[in-house]
């Protein structure tokens, strides 16, 4: 058998079981299946309604989806353009191994040069080592002087009522 044939779509609001299906056995796979809210009411307002807040891309194998890709447009205030943030990459287990992964992030660096941004970055967890050594290969670099913050819940709200 001969190697697959992969295709990139952009998701469209019929896919919204399939993205939170994705987005679900990534969160398994990332030990962080309790932390997932997401429902797709909340996908279809926040991917199609009037005010998108991010894009996603689907990759298949044939006609069978294999892996998916959710970024959204950021700022970079030094270079005064736009960037692109990768937000998650995820391929289903069965596929990794074969090149998707590396297709959906070149996909991702067409969109990023097409658009006219000065950058595309991401994060990932520490032990996902196999992540890792791919974004070695094509040329990425760790920001090891950055440390991610995140505001949520209570302290959230809290800051934003002045109460903090």
């Amino acid at each position: 058998m001969g190697s697959p044939q992969f295709r990139i779509e952009p998701a469209t609001e019929q896919d919204l079981a399939l993205i939170l299906r994705l987005i679900k056995d990534l969160a398994a796979y990332e030990r962080l299946s309790h932390e997932v809210t997401a429902t797709e009411a909340e996908l279809r307002e926040s991917l199609f309604g009037p005010h998108p807040a991010a894009e996603v891309v689907i990759g298949y194998a044939e006609q069978e989806p294999a892996g998916f890709a959710v970024f959204f447009q950021n700022f970079s205030t030094f270079r005064g353009r736009p960037g692109l943030y990768l937000e998650d990459l995820f391929v289903v287990p069965e596929w990794r191994g074969r090149g998707l992964g590396r297709r959906l992030l070149a996909h991702l660096a067409r969109i990023t040069v097409d658009r006219g941004c000065a950058r595309m970055e991401w994060s990932v967890l520490d032990w996902n080592e196999s992540a890792l050594s791919v974004y070695r290969k094509i040329g990425a670099r760790a920001m090891d002087e950055w440390t991610v913050h995140r505001l949520t819940g209570a302290p959230l709200r809290d800051l934003a009522s002045g109460s903090w």
